[in-house]
This record gives C-alpha cells, structure tokens and sequence, in this order.
C-alpha cells in the first residue's frame, strides 16, 4: 500500500486553488503538469463534484477514475472508482487552508493500494519518493497559478 502525507504553502488564496483544483476545463492538463493529456477524460460534472479519469504515461500508462467532492468547506475528496492496477475505494483528501497573508496551505492525503504487479512498483515508487515528488510538483502548480491572470 502506498499512503503518503505531503505539504505546501502557495501565494493564492485557498478559494482561488481549489478553483483550479476542481477546474475539468481544456487547461486543468497545463496547471497539473502530471497529468497526461490521452488519459484525461472528463465523464461528468455537477456543482460540487466531477467524475474523470486522470493518469500519467510512465510504466505504459498509470491511470485512475476518481469521483472528486467538494462539498465541504475547504476539502477535496478523491475517491478511487475504476483503475486497473489499484484497489477502488480508496481516497486522496487535499485540505487547503487560508494563511494570514492571503495565500494558502495545502495538506494532502495520498493512498493506493495495489491490485497489480504495476500497480505493486508504483505504490513501492511513491512510498519511496512521492512525497517529496509530490510535495515539489504541488509547489510548482502552486507558483503556475500565481503567475497565471485570476
């Protein structure tokens, strides 16, 4: 199983990123630079929560359907709904926080739990080196969305 905690402060406000974070729009791919343009796909979307498939190219192509809720205050929940080298059910919390000067923190809860030998490598992979991985792409989305227009 990999279940990894991670970390970053960003210079916008905590609305303002969980804009983006919730944003399924045609630039979400250039925000989130993880993620890879032929495995996104989004299925539906209501007022407070998405269902879409995101993923990444390495190892052949990493992917995962997620149900995204935010529908409480300051929380995004990912909930694991179709994969082929992860167990479903599983869940990412993202909790952003307003800081005093105007921008944000976000804490992030990661688990996988694999079904798969890739699945296996991947969560050996991030138990290993995602949290710092993870951590720096978040602080790197973070000064993007600074530097884009509001």
């Amino acid at each position: 199983m990999a279940k990894i905690h991670y970390e970053a402060d960003g210079a916008v406000s905590a609305e303002r990123f969980i804009a983006a974070l919730t944003d399924f729009g045609p630039r979400r791919p250039e925000l989130w630079r993880g993620l890879d343009t032929k495995f996104y796909e989004l299925h539906e979307l209501g007022d407070t929560w998405a269902d879409v498939t995101e993923g990444t190219d390495i190892f052949g192509g990493v992917w995962a359907r997620e149900h995204y809720d935010w529908s409480e205050p300051g929380v995004v929940r990912l909930t694991l709904k179709e994969a082929v080298d992860f167990r479903l059910g599983t869940v990412t919390v993202y909790r952003i926080t307003s800081r005093p000067d105007g921008g944000c923190h976000v804490a992030v809860d990661f688990q996988r739990i694999a079904r798969s030998l890739r699945g296996r490598l991947v969560g050996v992979l991030v138990s290993l080196a995602g949290r710092r991985r993870f951590a720096a792409e978040l602080r790197e989305a973070l000064a993007r969305l600074a530097r884009l227009p509001a």
